[in-house]
């Protein structure tokens, strides 16, 4: 059973979806996070319940996040992709809050050749969990904020509530 709600945020209504699991950290596994103009942007489909409380122990830590109290979340994803895709995203689960990595630094950790680093920008642009996995942490190797999939405005906005700094690449 997929389950939604909205958070308001700083960046605009999210929508915040997932599946029940009791197994999971509040007993739900995160599915989709989108911001209004997005690429790619999650939408309510059929079937989907509005169920507020289902969601609230990751609304809550989503409002910490925004209050500047937690860089780092504690929730269950459970987003759809490709093989390549889920690599690509549990690398940016290891990028610490507060700091930036590059594209190419990604490509170079998972063994990818410098050739297809296009593909690695690819995977990380088609995240459908923004902010809490971190894709907004990845930024050019000459420290511009390239591509967001829902504008680099709220990337920088991002990284900015996280103090995060070009100079702090990791």
């Amino acid at each position: 059973m997929t389950v939604y709600t909205t958070v308001d945020s700083p960046l605009g209504e999210l929508l915040l979806a997932g599946e029940l699991d009791p197994a999971a950290p509040g007993g739900v596994a995160v599915t989709a996070l989108s911001m209004p103009g997005q690429r790619r942007a999650a939408r309510i489909q059929p079937g989907w319940r509005y169920d507020p409380a289902a969601l609230a122990p990751v609304t809550r830590q989503l409002t910490a996040y925004f209050a500047g109290e937690r860089t780092e979340f504690d929730v269950a994803l459970r987003p759809a992709g490709t093989p390549f895709q889920h690599r690509v995203w549990q690398r940016l689960d290891a990028i610490p809050g507060g700091t930036t990595t590059t594209y190419g630094r990604i490509a170079a950790d998972l063994g990818v050749p410098r050739e297809e680093v296009p593909a690695v920008g690819a995977a990380i642009g088609a995240n459908p969990i923004l902010i809490l996995r971190p894709c907004h942490r990845v930024i050019g190797a000459d420290g511009s904020l390239k591509g967001y999939a829902a504008g680099t405005h709220r990337k920088d906005h991002l990284l900015h509530l996280e103090r995060a700094l070009p100079a702090t690449l990791c």
